[in-house]
């Protein structure tokens, strides 16, 4: 078997922290980062004797969800106890959705959506090392502040083909989820987490391989790196002639070492039925009419807007898209400027490479600013060189573009008056270069552009300095 050829079949379970005031089932208000266990009442903490009750806001944010992926929203949707024990689950279950969940079907970019729905989080179990004992062992210790936040689970079908493709369309997922307004999506803090269903197969079968579950990645990289590390390690056990133990999987991503957690359980382990304390949901024509009317232009849409609208290529579109801070500040730009669209979108590139944070709002560059500099290299007041020398005075100071032009003296030169004697000069020092244009050998053009660009400090117009240079020697 040494010598077949495997191909990654990826799905993912995606658990995203929706942003109400209150938790899934109670009244209690979220956190995050305060004093363990403040945010806790009899409900959430499932003492004897509480009933639940279901999140309004939350169910209207999972039909947004549902309505966002394009899937087919149930006319009833019921709860489920799922039962497991563990500590961070205090009732000995979770209350979740099992064969009417909220949503089936749908898709996001080239990924299917299998389902979406709505359930409560479980509590937050810090493990305690020998760096910091309690009486004397190792132990863990459970902050219930986070047990019953309302969760959206969007688990999707096994479309990925590759490590990349998981974490790009995560992105996408993120800035969707984001535009949407149901979640800070903040992966850092735990309101987004992604889990991913693992499996191979020879290339080109249509049968799937035993899968394996790596558990609760929390950023794009690490989810990355831990399906390529998975992927590897079921490629080394089938060439070695061993089986896939189907199990849920830790990724260490200090060491990148895969470490078993569990073997992986079936449906029918949780023991699922019908949660008794609380009714079906039903959902009406005004919850629906409702979540239709929230809904923003989302990504996949902004960027379809984008190429059809703006002409932007398809590369351009789905960056200033998939990012939405991006796209709201290129938007900002073209209504401060009437600049070129695309032109526009290159120096957004620009821009983001010289920023420490992910968002150009929050820097020092005025979208209107960005949005002249690049009108003036449109029109060739600028060349791209000194533009990029204005883009770092804009990027650590702020201020006018034009203005900083003027006191650097950075205007282009591009002007036959004024460059056909820096060409003459710039020939005169090069015969050997200017024996070879006359044979037709156009490469050493740049050694008498460069020569100008020099003389010029980067002022002039390499594309009028070419043109002379073939006007003078008949090319």
């Amino acid at each position: 078997m040494s010598d077949v050829a495997y191909e990654p079949v990826i799905g993912l379970e995606i658990h995203v922290q929706l942003s109400t005031r209150t938790k899934m089932f109670c009244s209690c208000a979220l956190s995050f980062g305060e004093p363990p266990n403040t945010r806790t009442c009899p409900v959430c903490l499932g003492l004897p004797g509480t009933l639940p009750v279901a999140n309004a806001q939350a169910i209207h944010y999972g039909l947004m969800i549902g309505l966002a992926l394009g899937g087919d929203l149930a006319p009833r949707s019921v709860f489920h106890r799922k039962n497991y024990f563990y500590p961070d689950l205090p009732k000995g279950y979770q209350i979740s959705q099992y064969d009417e969940p909220l949503c089936r079907g749908g898709r996001l970019g080239d990924v299917r959506i299998h389902r979406v729905h709505v359930e409560e989080d479980a509590a937050k179990l810090i493990h305690v090392g020998a760096s910091g004992r309690i009486h004397g062992s190792d132990a863990s210790v459970v902050d219930f502040n986070r047990g019953g936040t309302p969760l959206a689970e969007i688990v999707t079908e096994p479309d990925l083909r590759a490590a990349q493709d998981a974490a790009e369309w995560l992105r996408l997922l993120r800035t969707t989820l984001r535009r949407l307004g149901v979640s800070d999506v903040n992966m850092e803090e735990g309101s987004l987490r992604c889990d991913a269903n693992i499996s191979i197969r020879p290339a080109g079968s249509q049968e799937l391989g035993t899968k394996t579950e790596l558990k609760n990645m929390n950023s794009f990289r690490f989810i990355e790196r831990g399906i390529r590390a998975e992927v590897a390690r079921q490629e080394r056990l089938l060439r070695d002639g061993e089986a896939v133990v189907q199990e849920t999987l830790h990724f260490d991503p200090r060491t990148e070492a895969i470490t078993s957690l569990r073997s992986k359980e079936e449906a029918h382990d949780y023991r699922y039925f019908p949660e008794p304390d609380l009714v079906p949901v039903t959902i009406s024509a005004e919850m629906l009419e409702r979540a239709g009317a929230a809904m923003p232009e989302l990504p996949a849409d902004r960027a379809r807007r984008f190429e059809r609208e703006l002409g932007l290529t398809a590369d351009s579109a789905r960056l200033l898209a998939w990012r939405s801070e991006l796209g709201d500040f290129f938007e900002a730009a073209l209504a401060a400027d009437s600049t070129e669209p695309q032109p526009l979108a290159n120096w957004m590139s620009e821009l983001v490479a010289r920023l420490d944070t992910d968002d150009p709002a929050a820097s020092k560059v005025a979208p209107g600013a960005l949005a002249t500099l690049v009108g003036m290299v449109t029109r060739r007041e600028v060349t791209q060189n000194a533009a990029k020398r204005v883009l770092d005075r804009l990027v650590a100071e702020g201020g006018d573009p034009a203005a900083i032009v003027e006191a650097e003296g950075l205007r282009a030169i591009g002007g036959g008056d004024e460059l056909e004697p820096l060409v003459q000069a710039a020939l005169d020092a090069n015969p050997d270069v200017v024996a070879k244009l006359r044979t037709g050998n156009a490469k050493p053009m740049g050694v008498i552009v460069g020569h100008v660009m020099r003389e010029t400090k980067g002022r002039a117009d390499g594309g009028e300095v070419t043109r002379i240079v073939r006007a003078k020697l008949g090319l």
